[in-house]
C-alpha cells in the first residue's frame, strides 16, 4: 500500500541528509521497469500534496528572501505576465528539464547519451525541429513500453560502475539540483550582478529540485514530470485569476 504523505515526508528528511538510490516507496506499477519509472503508482491527489507543500516553503520561506535578493541586484524577470507561455511552462519545462536533471539519476548508461543531447535541445527551446527530436529521445527511452509482456531492455550498469555510482551518488545528486536553479538565471535580466548574491535569486528553484530529485529516485521519472507541472501551474493560476481581476474592475 502507498504510504501516507506524513510517511512520504518522514522519508524525504532523511534522504536530504542522505540521499541514496534506494529503496524505492511502495505503490509502483508492475510489468518492465521502465514502465514502472515512467508510469508509477502515485496519485495525482498525492503529487497535489508534494505541490502544496512547495508552494508553501517557496512563498514564505526562500521567495522573500528571491525577492529581497532580485531588489539588491535590480534584477527584472523576463517573463511578460500578459504574455506568458502557458504550454510551454506546463508542458516543455517539465519534460525537457527533468530528462536533463533527473533522468540519468537512475538511469546511469542511458544519460550517457540522453543527456547531452537534451541539453542541446532544451537551449535551442519549443522550436519545430528540436521538438521532434525530443520526441525522437522520448521513443527511445519508452520503448520498452512498447513491447507488452516483455522485460526491460534497459542497458545494463557494469557492477563497477555501479558500485562507484552509488557512493558518488549524494554528490551528483545535489550537483543536478544545483545546475537545475542556476539555468534558472537565465530567467532574470541583471543589470549590477553581485555574483555572491545570485544563488539568492533562485534558492526557490533549488528547494523544488531537491524535492523533484527525490519524487525522482522514490517514485520514478511520472511523478517528477507531473509534480514539476503541477507546481508550475499553481504560480500560472494564481496570475491569471490576478489578471482576470484586474480586468474586471477596470
Amino acid at each position: 500500500m502507498p504510504l501516507r504523505f506524513k510517511h512520504e515526508l518522514r522519508d524525504f528528511w532523511r534522504f536530504l541528509r542522505r540521499p541514496t538510490l534506494g529503496p524505492r516507496l511502495p505503490g509502483r506499477r508492475g510489468g518492465n521497469a521502465v514502465t514502472a519509472d515512467w508510469l508509477p503508482g502515485v496519485s495525482f491527489k498525492r503529487m497535489l500534496q508534494w505541490a502544496a507543500f512547495l508552494w508553501v516553503i517557496n512563498l514564505f520561506v526562500f521567495g522573500p528572501i528571491a525577492v529581497r535578493a532580485a531588489d539588491t541586484l535590480s534584477a527584472q524577470h523576463r517573463l511578460d505576465i500578459h504574455n506568458l507561455p502557458w504550454a510551454q511552462i506546463l508542458l516543455w519545462a517539465p519534460l525537457i528539464e527533468e530528462v536533463v536533471f533527473r533522468y540519468g539519476l537512475r538511469r546511469i548508461m542511458h544519460a550517457l547519451w540522453v543527456v547531452p543531447v537534451s541539453i542541446w535541445i532544451m537551449f535551442q527551446g519549443p522550436v519545430g525541429y528540436a521538438v521532434l527530436l525530443f520526441c525522437a529521445v522520448l521513443l527511445v527511452c519508452w520503448k520498452p513500453m512498447l513491447h507488452a509482456g516483455r522485460k526491460s531492455l534497459r542497458v545494463t550498469t557494469p557492477w563497477r560502475w555501479s558500485r562507484f555510482y552509488r557512493g558518488a551518488f549524494p554528490w551528483v545528486f545535489h550537483a543536478s539540483c544545483l545546475a537545475f536553479a542556476l539555468l534558472h538565471l537565465y530567467n532574470f535580466q541583471l543589470l549590477d550582478a553581485e555574483p555572491w548574491l545570485l544563488p539568492l535569486l533562485v534558492l526557490p528553484q533549488w528547494a523544488t529540485g531537491i524535492v523533484l530529485g527525490w519524487v525522482r529516485v522514490r517514485h520514478g521519472m511520472g511523478g517528477s514530470v507531473l509534480l514539476h507541472a503541477l507546481f508550475n501551474a499553481g504560480p500560472l493560476v494564481m496570475v491569471w485569476l490576478i489578471m482576470g481581476l484586474m480586468g474586471s474592475a477596470a
